[in-house]
């Protein structure tokens, strides 16, 4: 015969891990208050701008993450289109979405990094 948890028994576990998962969570996060709190000055401003990303390297993160979700798009639509059972239409339609309104989107950022530096480059000197 098979010995069944009682569900009490497994619920005041599943509660007295969750509780210990909070409890680290919280002395990780007093830690680095802590941690940031008791620093110099000087050292926190070394590690700022050290991990301050440049501005090609975002550009290009945002361009991947573009093509990422249109090649995703496109694979969700050629296999639909195959008749894939495991692709529905509106997975479909909510990534060709994502991938619309993502280029969208850094198509606007395009067209104002171009716009500020036509503005630059036509300031008197």
């Amino acid at each position: 015969m098979v010995q069944r948890a009682d569900i009490n028994s497994v619920l005041s576990e599943i509660r007295n891990m969750r509780s210990q998962m909070m409890d680290n969570q919280r002395i990780q996060q007093d830690n680095t208050v802590r941690g940031q709190v008791d620093r110099p000055a000087g050292v926190q401003e070394t590690q700022q701008t050290s991990q301050v990303p440049k501005f090609s390297d975002l550009l290009s993160q945002a361009v991947g993450s573009v093509n990422e979700l249109q090649q995703t798009s496109s694979s969700l639509k050629t296999a639909y289109d195959m008749g894939d059972p495991n692709v529905d239409i509106t997975r479909v339609m909510i990534a060709s979405e994502k991938a619309s309104i993502s280029f969208e989107a850094l198509t606007q950022v395009r067209n104002r990094v171009v716009q500020s530096y036509e503005d630059i480059m036509n300031m008197p000197i």
